[in-house]
């Protein structure tokens, strides 16, 4: 290896965007500690919990650079669980969640260890195929309740105390939920871990001639993108109170990379907002004579056309230029 190629890091230079973003953090938690107050908390929450499923996959694609088609798995698989676990065994809401994740976090190992010994489209195409192999076998698996699903999924009392029966509590909780959820991610990828997968991202070569081994940190990047997503996926059933094949078809999957790739791909906030514009069409449309999937797919192309960085990235990048002069 050359002295030239030596001079320059793998990890991304510092950007000087903390001040902002810390300020956009504290408004935003501000703004969704009083959102129930203006909003109806179930629609809060259901934007809250997609924006979690989001900010998974944008810890897989914009940080590590790993396109996956079958996130649904883990979403779906953790709700189901989690809705089982409630229901059937009896789980209070905090072992439910645990048991959702922790399935979650089993089926992206599984999926991950097959699907990352290719790149580009074959590892998109593999994570697509496991996933419908796994859709099939939810609409076959007798605890699943097939086209049905699980229904009337019982919240339960949280600890034993806080009755999730209540919205606010409820809300509160996935409130919760979601910010520690945002500051996992926020703590990956502002690690030497996430240095890492980000010098993956931008050239694996040269990450494997450092002597990196590359497929390890891949697999663990998928695996707690998948843990972060099956948590959202548990917080839904638990939100709306049941769990059915909608949460694993290839098309929420779909919904999922729509909603990163509208925020910005490779920004905290991204996922966030996409996921809160694409819900927000979805339940504005849904009363409307409108086709959803037609107006939402408008937007998607405006957002592409007009921001390729999508919402939030291309703010950033205009802050970034504004201190260049």
């Amino acid at each position: 290896m050359t002295e030239t190629s030596l001079s320059h890091p793998i990890v991304e230079p510092a950007t000087g965007r903390a001040p902002l973003q810390l300020l956009a953090v504290c408004i935003g938690i501000a703004a969704l500690v009083a959102a129930p107050m203006f909003f109806y908390p179930i629609f809060v929450m259901k934007i809250l919990c997609f924006a979690l499923f989001a900010s998974a996959f944008n810890l897989l694609l914009g940080y590590t650079g790993l396109l996956s088609f079958g996130h649904a798995a883990f979403f779906g698989g953790a709700a189901y669980v989690t809705a089982h676990a409630a229901k059937v065994w009896g789980f209070p809401p905090e072992l439910a969640v645990v048991a959702g994740v922790s399935s979650a976090i089993v089926i992206g190992a599984v999926i991950g260890f097959l699907a990352i010994r290719r790149q580009g489209i074959y590892f998109a195409m593999i994570t697509l195929a496991l996933s419908q192999m796994f859709y099939f076998f939810c609409l076959q698996a007798p605890f699943t309740g097939g086209e049905d699903g699980i229904q009337g999924v019982p919240r339960g009392k949280l600890f034993g105390l806080i009755d999730l029966g209540q919205t606010m509590n409820m809300y509160y909780f996935v409130l919760g939920v979601f910010l520690l959820g945002i500051f996992a991610i926020w703590r990956i990828v502002n690690s030497p871990f996430g240095a890492i997968l980000k010098s993956i991202r931008e050239n694996e070569t040269r990450a494997i001639s450092l002597g990196l081994s590359v497929n390890a940190y891949k697999l663990s990047a998928f695996v707690m993108s998948a843990a972060i997503a099956g948590l959202a996926g548990s917080t839904k059933a638990l939100i709306f109170q049941f769990a059915t094949l909608t949460d694993v078809t290839w098309q929420m999957s779909g919904e999922v990379i729509l909603m990163t790739l509208m925020g910005g791909i490779g920004t905290l906030l991204g996922p966030v907002v996409g996921a809160g514009l694409v819900v927000t069409l979805q339940n504005v449309l849904a009363t409307s004579e409108f086709p959803v999937t037609v107006i939402t797919g408008a937007t998607f192309m405006l957002c592409v056309l007009a921001f390729r960085r999508g919402i939030v990235g291309e703010f950033e990048a205009a802050i970034d230029r504004w201190k260049r002069r």
